[in-house]
């Protein structure tokens, strides 16, 4: 096999082979991921610096926000300049040690912000069903405490996933058929027994993606039945369209997830290739390009600080 180690059957690199028979069009099928790529960059990095800057928003939910956009932004990165040389350049090649760690970030990346979600669904329960002690309840140490663990919780569930593909012997070949290095995909080149992969995997989407899915739901249902107690139908308007733009996001990036998810064990022949790693694709960089959108068009606070932060900008500039 080219580039294996004989004596222990562990590759010393793999080949990332793209999106496997559009290769022709690699440069055309590049063009709207790297201007996704830049977008994603531009846009949260903006709300992270306006959320930072701005006095206003210094408030739990944009915390929670910056946090969404800082894990979006590192999650996208750890993929696409790797994706973008795959298909400008035809560097195909990764070592063996560096598919297992952007491996482990892509996979950990996306357990955060799957728990940055929950906790933003729990913030807007609290925002809403107990209005007068929104500030007392959410403190910046709650804010950190809570961080930490969603932090803590992602890093230590997907450390096994490096272990068990490390613990893999690989005598069917170094080829990819992916544009990064995922579990399964890496999981897939093994002559070894995969079962246990398969079975941890099942068990990290369901304490990940099934615990947050959970959360978000019992925590909407609660907002729910307190919005319908409100007295007046501009009230209850009012305290849901707060919670607009979380909605979106978790419709932006639950419902790839998911079909990403179940296709990748269950959708077998059903599914050409091509059209499964462009929603893998889709699936890490959608939700990081479309949020900073989502929430600078639906977030009156986001708007008006964008507006006053390009105000002083221009106001310390012509004095110049």
């Amino acid at each position: 096999m080219l580039g294996a180690n004989s004596s222990s059957l562990t590759p010393r690199y793999f080949i990332l082979n793209g999106i496997p028979g559009l290769e022709s069009t690699h440069i055309w099928i590049s063009l709207p991921f790297c201007f996704m790529y830049i977008i994603a960059l531009m846009g949260n990095c903006g709300l992270i610096y306006l959320i930072s800057h701005e006095e206003a928003l210094h408030r739990p939910m944009y915390y929670f926000l910056a946090l969404l956009s800082l894990t979006d932004v590192t999650g996208c990165t750890s993929f696409v300049p790797n994706m973008l040389c795959i298909f400008w350049f035809n560097l195909k090649e990764i070592y063996f040690n560096a598919c297992l760690v952007q491996m482990f970030f892509i996979h950990m990346l996306t357990g955060m912000e799957s728990g940055v979600l929950m906790l933003m669904a729990l913030d807007r329960y609290v925002a809403i069903c107990y209005p007068l002690r929104y500030s007392t309840i959410l403190t910046n140490t709650v804010i950190i405490k809570v961080g930490l663990a969603t932090f803590t919780r992602s890093v230590l569930l997907m450390i096994p996933f490096t272990l068990l593909i490390k613990r893999l012997p690989y005598c069917r070949g170094n080829l990819i058929h992916h544009t990064y290095c995922d579990h399964m995909s890496v999981a897939k080149l093994s002559c070894g027994n995969i079962k246990i992969n398969t079975i941890y995997g099942l068990i990290a989407a369901i304490l990940i993606g099934g615990f947050d899915m959970f959360c978000i739901s019992i925590s909407y249902t609660m907002i729910i039945r307190a919005v319908v107690n409100l007295s007046s139908a501009d009230a209850q308007h009012k305290a849901f369209s707060t919670c607009t733009s979380h909605i979106c996001a978790i419709v932006i990036t639950y419902v790839p997830a998911f079909f990403n998810f179940f296709t990748h064990r269950f959708g077998g022949c059903t599914i050409p290739h091509h059209v499964h790693i462009f929603i893998a694709n889709l699936y890490l960089l959608l939700p990081p390009t479309l949020n900073p959108i989502v929430y600078g068009v639906k977030t009156k606070q986001i708007r008006e600080g964008m507006i006053k932060l390009f105000s002083r900008e221009k106001d310390i500039f012509s004095m110049r």
